[in-house]
């Protein structure tokens, strides 16, 4: 149990460290508080946290940064989210508040933002589109070697997939095609839809339109696609500006785990409504022992939930960046519905 000035100290300590980055001693905290108490008490006082295992020194001379057990503490007792600057709130809104025409730039433009705001590295899941009922397809022949898949929902949303059509595809192939589609898979949910793509559908396309048996392997990626969250990464470079002592093999595997959305959706939590932190060995992922991950969720009404992530250095500004996330991810629920209800 710690007493209410050992408290204080850590409180400042953890403060002071993730803005400075430097090592914190007696008497930058005697400085910096309102603590009634001599540079020799503090010492002691930092004494008795470092054995307890909350902070510990760099070396024999130096003072104190945080533990793992010392940030655990602070974020779960102590942290008080600092509410953000109103350049801040421009950058968000400028960026938030525009009208946009497809999903994907909100979440590309949302991950981009997130990094410039913290300086780490984001990653933003678009919600999952699992109530959506497919209400219409289209095939569109663009040229003699490209065709065009066109998915409508009944949210409003549309998706579209331009591949390369096989030498041996006609017009009316398309046609069978779209009418095959359009007869048995309209009003399903796009959950049932890959279901029936995966089970019922490929029996009728052989029977009806044995052609386009190839074309359909890409037809149904196009609607497996639309049924995943949406993922984007942005700022992977700000890892170099927290890590400068990470091995050139380490940090190639550490993007390559980045790119990869099964690792992505491993990692993220999307479940929990509040704020989640993982620090070193809690994220349970061997390349990310020295980072911490911050994730949220927002729901947008019966469109479906994504989440906020942001991986940083274990020594990040929690609390302004949980500030960021709160007012980011509100903004962002009200960006997505004004999408959404267009």
């Amino acid at each position: 149990m710690l007493t209410k000035r050992q408290l204080i100290i850590l409180d400042a300590l953890i403060r002071l460290n993730t803005s400075t980055g430097n090592p914190i001693g007696s008497k930058t905290i005697m400085n910096n508080t309102d603590i009634k108490a001599s540079s020799a008490t503090i010492r002691n006082e930092l004494s008795e946290l470092e054995k307890m295992g909350f902070i510990k020194k760099t070396h024999s001379s130096s003072g104190r940064i945080p533990s793992l057990k010392g940030y655990r503490f602070y974020i779960d007792h102590l942290m008080k989210p600092q509410e953000v600057t109103q350049d801040t709130l421009n950058s968000i809104n400028a960026v938030l508040g525009t009208h946009v025409q497809q999903m994907d730039d909100i979440m590309h433009q949302s991950a981009q933002l997130l990094s410039e705001l913290t300086q780490y590295t984001a990653i933003v899941l678009g919600p999952k589109a699992e109530t959506s009922r497919l209400t219409g397809f289209k095939l569109l022949s663009l040229n003699a070697n490209h065709v065009m898949a066109i998915i409508q929902t009944d949210k409003g949303t549309i998706e579209n997939k331009v591949f390369r059509m096989p030498k041996n595809i006609n017009e009316s192939d398309l046609v069978k095609v779209t009418n095959i589609f359009n007869q048995h898979l309209v009003g399903h949910t796009l959950i049932e839809v890959v279901q029936k793509l995966q089970r019922d559908i490929p029996l009728l396309i052989r029977k009806y339109a044995s052609n386009a048996t190839e074309m359909f392997l890409s037809i149904e990626s196009v609607f497996k696609e639309s049924t995943e969250s949406r993922h984007h990464i942005s700022g992977k470079l700000n890892i170099l500006d927290f890590s400068e002592n990470i091995d050139t093999k380490k940090l190639k595997s550490l993007y390559t785990m980045l790119d990869n959305s099964g690792d992505l959706y491993s990692l993220i939590d999307q479940i929990n409504d509040g704020f989640v932190v993982k620090i070193g060995d809690e994220i349970n992922h061997n390349l990310l022992n020295e980072f911490s991950l911050i994730t949220t969720t927002y729901s947008v009404s019966n469109y479906g939930k994504g989440a906020i992530a942001i991986l940083g250095p274990t020594s990040m500004a929690y609390g302004e960046t949980f500030g960021v996330l709160d007012v980011f991810r509100k903004q962002l629920t009200r960006t997505l519905l004004e999408y959404y209800l267009e």
